[in-house]
């Protein structure tokens, strides 16, 4: 169950449950009487949230208002797998559950679809998009089930995209966005023949950061000078995308677990100042540099 509060005002009642196929349960929010029955009992009790006598909080929620709760069970999915918690990764691949049947559900009192109708989009999708398993296509190995896949995909949508670049989600977190719009440019034939191309191109776009970078008269903040060396930096941090994407290195993936170490090495550093009562802003430099290897 989500916890928060909307700035949207008062609350707003939901309208009439529409849900088609939700079985009888034992109880409110028993085990389910029919086949499939764990989801089953999820999407009853999503509807009772959301019923006359649900929770205010559920009922005033929209899809909008939900999108950045999406994105934090994503992530939060993502740390469990790093951490290597079976536990938490369940709970976590719960809490993602929920959001399908809660946009499932706001769906179904519109009538727009209910969660059985996601089922079987998702399903008849994998079928038909694998029909090396559950047809006569063959395929060579993965290359060729990624390139079958492409195909399919693109017939699927004709005349939808008109850009090679389309289909690439807007919100998606910057560095694997840049990744994904690389990799559909390479697909036209728009990229390098091979990891000097981009290598070359990193060091040629951080000399053209640092020709007009100038350590001791720093821009002010939004102007033209400040926006030039933004563009600049941007150029170095796609040209490295382009570089581990040759490499195989997801950099979204590379830069979490850099950071995840920092954070590491950083809190380390934290409890050993504590042990000799100190704080690291009582510390010089050359005595945070000395714990910082310690933590490494």
């Amino acid at each position: 169950m989500i916890t928060g509060s909307n700035d949207n005002g008062g609350f707003q009642a939901a309208p009439k449950t529409v849900l088609k196929t939700a079985p009888r349960t034992d109880s409110e929010t028993g085990s389910a009487t029919s086949s499939g029955g764990n989801l089953q009992r999820l999407v009853e009790i999503m509807a009772k949230l959301r019923g006359e006598q649900g929770c205010p909080w559920d009922r005033e929620q929209t899809h909008q208002s939900l999108k950045p709760y999406v994105v934090e069970e994503t992530y939060e999915v993502l740390e469990a797998i790093d951490n290597g918690d079976p536990d938490k990764l369940k709970e976590e691949l719960g809490d993602i559950l929920l959001q399908v049947v809660f946009h499932a559900q706001l769906a179904a009192e519109t009538g727009q679809f209910d969660i059985n109708a996601v089922i079987d989009s998702i399903s008849d999708k994998l079928i038909r998009r694998h029909p090396h398993v559950f047809g006569d296509t063959k395929v060579s190995g993965v290359a060729g089930v990624v390139e079958n896949w492409e195909k399919i995909k693109k017939s699927e949508m004709p005349g939808e995209r008109k850009s090679a670049l389309d289909g690439v989600p807007k919100d998606l977190p910057a560095l694997q966005k840049a990744e994904k719009l690389q990799n559909k440019a390479a697909k036209v034939g728009f990229d390098w023949g091979d990891l000097a191309g981009p290598l070359a191109k990193t060091r040629e776009e951080f000399r053209e950061f640092e020709e007009i970078l100038d350590p001791d008269n720093l821009p002010q903040k939004g102007s033209p000078e400040w926006e030039r060396l933004e563009d600049e930096l941007g150029d170095i941090l796609f040209s490295l995308v382009n570089v581990g994407r040759f490499l195989r290195i997801n950099s979204e993936l590379a830069l979490r677990r850099t950071m995840d170490k920092f954070n590491h090495r950083f809190r380390f550093m934290e409890r050993e100042a504590e042990k000799l009562g100190r704080s690291l802003k009582e510390m010089t430099l050359a005595e945070m540099d000395e714990l910082w290897e310690k933590a490494k």
